[in-house]
């Protein structure tokens, strides 16, 4: 995983876009994104964090939440993308192998449609 960060101003945008989609997409999220989210994104991209990096602990900490024992009290929703700063910073100490991230991927897709639907009516609003 490159840790170079991508070169000139639109190259930042979109890596910024692409971290805040996929940080939507995700369960848990709110429905649109802060200006602090914005922030750590472009953070994030100065850093030289490569996006397949940050999608990568988007999605383990996503299914870290989905299949946390049923017996615990529920987790409240997700209100930042610095929720996911800490599994940025694991993944930074130790990548994951090459490939998991696919594996990360329809892993969510598969317990995420079996379990969540993101509506207007959430309760981030």
């Amino acid at each position: 995983m490159s840790l170079s960060p991508p070169a000139g101003p639109s190259a930042e945008i979109a890596f910024v876009n692409a971290v805040l989609a996929h940080y939507l997409q995700l369960p848990d999220t709110p429905l649109r994104t802060s200006f602090a989210d914005q922030r750590l994104a472009r953070q994030l991209c100065q850093r030289g964090v490569s996006l397949t990096m940050v999608e990568s602990a988007l999605l383990l900490g996503s299914l870290r939440r989905l299949t946390r024992p049923a017996d615990l009290p529920p987790l409240q929703p997700i209100r930042s993308l610095a929720y996911f700063l800490p599994l940025v910073e694991e993944l930074l100490a130790q990548p994951l192998p090459d490939g998991y991230v696919d594996y990360l991927r329809l892993k969510l897709a598969r317990l995420a449609s079996a379990t969540f639907q993101k509506t207007t009516f959430s309760e981030d609003r």
